[in-house]
């Protein structure tokens, strides 16, 4: 992977005291940032969390532009990031496999090198209670259309739902995280 690099600024569309990233950071306040306002990601891809210690909710940020904290989630929850860490894509491949019930039973979808807006598009009204990330990174989402909490599914086996950070079984649309290093024209960007 090359050089990493995320901006964050105290106040939003740039402005203000700023600090730069190159690695993790578990507590965003201890560089010198009372508050997160907006966010410039030079290379990356990244996720930030709104509590210390890369816990609690999740916002996934790949290169570009994140002016305001509306840019860079819709769960309108929180508007604090606390810290930050990149995010390791391992390959160009992406294949993940969700599961209505604990442990990777019952109903399944399978999911290969595509992103999914909709699972009931497809077919797949059940819950999401397990999940096997065989290749790629992913991020999942509460609702259809890439909105509401985002999960972070890295490569590896998650039994639980909690086991990614969800308090409930409810994932309705995934999408694949792109690396510049594989995808020089893929990168997702967010629609303000």
């Amino acid at each position: 992977m090359g050089v990493i690099k995320i901006i964050v600024f105290e106040q939003e569309n740039f402005q203000g005291r700023s600090h730069e990233f190159n690695a993790p950071c578990t507590n965003l306040k201890e560089s010198g940032m009372e508050k997160v306002g907006s966010i410039l990601v030079h290379s990356g891809p990244w996720i930030g969390y709104d509590q210390q210690n890369c816990k609690g909710e999740q916002f996934v940020f790949e290169k570009g532009e994140y002016p305001r904290w509306d840019s860079w989630t819709n769960s309108r929850q929180t508007d604090t990031i606390s810290s930050i860490r990149p995010i390791k894509v391992d390959s160009q491949d992406h294949k993940i496999v969700l599961y209505e019930n604990l442990h990777f039973t019952g109903k399944k979808i399978e999911i290969i090198d595509d992103d999914v807006p909709s699972f009931h598009a497809h077919g797949y009204k059940e819950r999401v209670s397990s999940v096997r990330v065989q290749s790629g990174t992913w991020v999942g989402y509460q609702y259809p259309g890439y909105r509401g909490y985002q999960y972070l599914l890295e490569k590896g086996e998650y039994k639980d739902s909690s086991d990614f950070g969800a308090q409930n079984t409810q994932i309705q649309s995934v999408r694949r995280i792109r690396d510049m290093q594989w995808h020089q024209r893929g990168t997702f960007h967010p629609t303000v």
